[in-house]
């Protein structure tokens, strides 16, 4: 799955450059999802006298409004980005206002002033107002997504990685960076994705068909653990792929 973001000023285009993307990835055959970044305190779908309000009220901790044509799942919490991601299996999935998770970022803007307060070394592509105006920023193109929606589109295609996780520093630079560096890196053409160490991972878990990403100190414990347990029973082989099932303590 890879996943960008488009992020900027409220005013800048934003939400018509991530149309413009979505129909483009669409016609060209790629699964989408999407999400929208709100940055206001006081937002809920969900509203005082509702029955499901009620019901968060009463104390349930995941809420769902089963319609006839939507279903909507309400989290009394903000999620962390990494779980809200495990919802969706898209080929792409677009972010509009999300600048607080390791991945690639189209910035959309009016004016100059505005590119310089937001830029950063995560920004591979610049669209919205200012596109009008100028076609790059030093040497990062500035694409028009209203008439020139192919070219942003084939950068995107270029460019946007399959994700990577987002672990501390002090947890995992096993590829020689932190994740958030290599995802630079990446962009930059510094790196590949499959420096990645969990690219190269012997160890895969799973909770619920999730995967579950583990830094390697983590994966070497699952493994030394597990391999101790298994050699010791009959049929066991050197270098034998082994796989484990763990169901609920009642089933």
């Amino acid at each position: 799955m890879k996943v960008f973001s488009v992020f900027g000023y409220t005013g800048s285009g934003k939400t018509t450059t991530i149309e413009n993307i979505i129909k483009e990835l669409k016609k060209r055959r790629y699964s989408v999802g999407s999400v929208k970044e709100i940055h206001y305190e006081d937002f809920a779908i969900d509203t005082v006298g509702t029955n499901t309000h009620r019901h968060k009220m009463a104390g349930s901790e995941l809420v769902t409004a089963r319609g006839y044509y939507e279903t909507d799942i309400l989290f009394p919490e903000k999620i962390s980005m990494e779980k809200l991601l495990s919802f969706y299996d898209q080929d792409y999935v677009v972010l509009e206002g999300v600048t607080d998770y390791n991945l690639p970022k189209i910035l959309s803007a009016k004016n100059i002033e505005e590119i310089e307060e937001r830029i950063d070394e995560s920004v591979f592509a610049i669209s919205g107002r200012i596109s009008n105006e100028i076609d790059s920023y030093k040497g990062i193109p500035v694409i028009n997504s209203m008439d020139n929606i192919d070219k942003l589109v084939d950068m995107i295609e270029e460019k946007v990685f399959d994700k990577l996780p987002d672990f501390d520093a002090n947890c995992c630079t096993a590829c020689g960076y932190d994740c958030r560096t290599l995802g630079i890196k990446i962009l930059k053409g510094e790196a590949k994705r499959g420096d990645c160490i969990l690219s190269q991972s012997k160890v895969r878990l799973f909770i619920d068909d999730r995967k579950i990403d583990m830094v390697p100190f983590v994966q070497k414990i699952l493994y030394n653990a597990i391999h101790g347990v298994v050699s010791e029973l009959e049929g066991y082989k050197k270098d034998a792929k082994i796989k484990i099932e763990i169901g609920n303590e009642d089933e």
